[in-house]
């Protein structure tokens, strides 16, 4: 099983399981939204329980994709054979098995589509690495009627026209400014910033920026495109930067792919979404085993009566997959519809004809008891969600079902990012706002006790110097040494805290600029790409800029002149100033060169020769 560190136990966990299983079946709208047939949540989630390992689409789902692979997960070494299919409409299909490279199961992908609005009864022999007998594993899904949606890309926000930089030796680079307002003060957190900017001015796309503000890597997208959740993390035990790449629609969804770079700047891997979905802008988590979990947002037609909407109403469900990286294929699947009530929404019905957005399911942390949490912005609910069967081990927050007695500062509403930490806490970005609900956006750090259902707050971050109250997006990181970074999304602002709550960074892109999570860590590249270099008049002399972009062993750079490309000698040097070095030379020489030097002053790259 793809799990990271986890801090709250299995056992500890149990108790919450049985608490809530009466919840489960007391769902309120989860009956009037499934298809004829499907089964009710709590005899899902026990047919479920009687798997030898988690199938997918999960026992009771009422909005598979037409074009789903049913996937087995659970130990290392199990087999999977003697697989059944059969459509209530469509009848039985044959298809194909296929194992994941992290050799936990395999999917069966069959070789034709399912009919919208059927029933799936899937039946298959399990066999494990210790022999024995085979066990059989089951599900039983209904097909989703899914909906057409407007693919309009979200508006643009005007931002500020002087906000961007720009640089002549390197002019396809056209960023939001960043400008610190806090200079970086001892403590702080050693790392550079990773932002994905977009709305306002400037280019979109995945950017690095020191202490200083100063640009140290920018990759501008398509036009059209955006990106989000720029970070480092590790794949195949190397750093690695990933992020989430494409369209941002007006609907409030992202239709993409997750993208993983290596330390030269090159692209090692993608992962898409599966089952004919496309991956959302909200998560991309990888894990030690080589698999992603990510999110998707899929409208489909349901019946929305229960919460005085239409019969054949369009609601957007909230998808959870797992997927493995280096085959592509779909691990587990979990649907926010028939696990979570439509009742249970705070966003009111759209008078648009646009999908309803009930759930928003923003973030998923892998637990390490088999577990998964999930935050949900529109019931301000985080749910811990049992990988196996896919019900909830518990609910916590200010929604209409938390397991949970809420202490002093505790509830959050329309919140992001929430992630296991250390010591069983839990961390999360309470937006508080959309529509507004507290004065300020508030980084939450929470205590809970699965023995007594209650939860305590042990730290909150508030900037104290500017009022933001962000209306969507943000996250809250922990960071090394006690340090905490909210990067405040809708709002171009990030700020580094410590651990009691000072301020010690603190930065703004520019006017209307987002930044969907900002992130910070240690980064050390080398790009594939040389050094670049413009030439401009100056007085009787030129002036030479210098920059490589993404380059973090730069130190200094010299200046190459000569007659001709093959007689260039050393004109002068100078020390590395930000990300464009300019360099005075009193002459105009035919030919001029860069090259990079790193501060043991060894030539690291050179940039091709032009002329003066």
């Amino acid at each position: 099983m793809a799990m990271r560190t986890r801090r709250l136990t299995r056992a500890a966990s149990a108790a919450m399981v049985t608490a809530t299983a009466s919840a489960l079946c007391a769902c309120g709208g989860v009956a009037s939204t499934a298809s004829p047939g499907t089964i009710a949540p709590a005899a899902a989630v026990s047919a479920a329980a009687s798997n030898p390992v988690a199938a997918s689409p999960l026992p009771g789902t009422a909005d598979a994709s037409p074009t789903t692979q049913i996937s087995f997960l659970g130990p290392s070494g199990m087999q999977v054979a003697n697989v059944s299919v059969v459509g209530s409409s469509t009848g039985t299909h044959s298809g194909r098995i296929q194992g994941y490279s992290t050799g936990t199961g395999a999917s069966f992908l069959p070789s034709r589509p399912f009919r919208a609005g059927e029933r799936v009864t899937v039946h298959a022999t399990i066999t494990t690495a210790a022999g024995g007998p085979g066990q059989t594993a089951s599900t039983t899904f209904t097909i989703a009627h899914q909906a057409g949606f407007s693919k309009a890309p979200f508006p643009n926000n005007p931002g500020d026209p002087h906000a961007v930089q720009h640089y002549s030796s390197a002019p396809t680079l056209t960023p939001s400014t960043v400008t610190v307002t806090t200079p970086a003060k001892p403590g702080i957190a050693p790392g550079d910033f990773f932002l994905a900017p977009y709305q306002g001015k400037g280019s979109p796309g995945p950017m690095i920026v020191d202490q200083h503000g100063q640009l140290v890597w920018f990759h501008p997208l398509p036009a059209g495109d955006s990106a989000t959740n720029f970070q480092v993390q590790s794949y195949e035990g190397k750093p690695v930067r990933t992020w989430w790449q494409g369209k941002i629609l007006g609907v409030g969804f992202g239709q993409g792919e997750d993208l993983i770079y290596n330390d030269s700047y090159q692209k090692v891997a993608e992962v898409r979404a599966g089952n004919g979905y496309s991956a959302d802008l909200h998560e991309e988590r990888l894990t030690p085993q080589g698999t992603a979990w990510i999110d998707i947002f899929d409208p489909i037609h349901t019946n929305l009566t229960s919460v005085k909407g239409s019969a054949n109403g369009i609601l957007t469900d909230s998808v959870i997959q797992e997927i493995d990286i280096k085959t592509g294929l779909v691990m587990w699947e979990w649907h926010a519809l028939g696990h979570i009530a439509i009742g249970d929404s705070f966003n009111p019905l759209p008078d648009n004809g646009r999908p309803w957005d009930y759930v928003h399911i923003n973030s998923v942390d892998p637990g390490a008891s088999g577990d998964v949490l999930l935050s949900a912005r529109n019931t301000w609910t985080l749910y811990d969600v049992d990988i196996h069967t896919g019900g909830y081990n518990w609910r916590l927050g200010g929604g209409k079902h938390s397991n949970f007695k809420l202490g002093s500062g505790v509830k959050f509403y329309w919140q992001h990012d929430a992630e296991f930490q250390p010591g069983g806490l839990i961390s999360v970005f309470d937006n508080g706002s959309d529509p507004p609900k507290e004065k300020q956006s508030r980084g939450l750090l929470l205590a809970p006790n699965l023995s007594t259902h209650t939860v305590r707050l042990l730290k909150q971050f508030t900037n104290p110097t500017h009022t933001l109250l962000a209306e969507s997006q943000g996250n809250t990181l922990s960071l090394s040494g006690g340090d905490w970074l909210l990067g405040y999304g809708g709002l171009p602002n990030f700020t580094e805290y410590d651990s009691a709550g000072h301020v010690l960074f603190d930065a703004t892109l520019g006017k209307n600029v987002q930044d969907f999570r900002t992130y910070s860590s240690p980064w050390s590249a080398h790009p594939t790409s040389t050094p670049s270099l413009a030439v401009q008049s100056q007085g009787g002399g030129v002036s030479v800029d210098a920059s490589w972009n993404g380059a973090t062993e730069v130190a200094s750079w010299q200046v190459l002149a000569g007659s001709s490309p093959a007689s260039l000698t050393l004109a002068t040097s100078a020390p590395k100033r930000g990300f464009q070095t300019s360099i005075a030379l009193a002459s105009t020489p035919a030919y001029l060169a860069v090259q990079a030097l790193n501060s043991a002053g060894a030539v690291i790259g050179r940039s091709p020769t032009i002329g003066g």
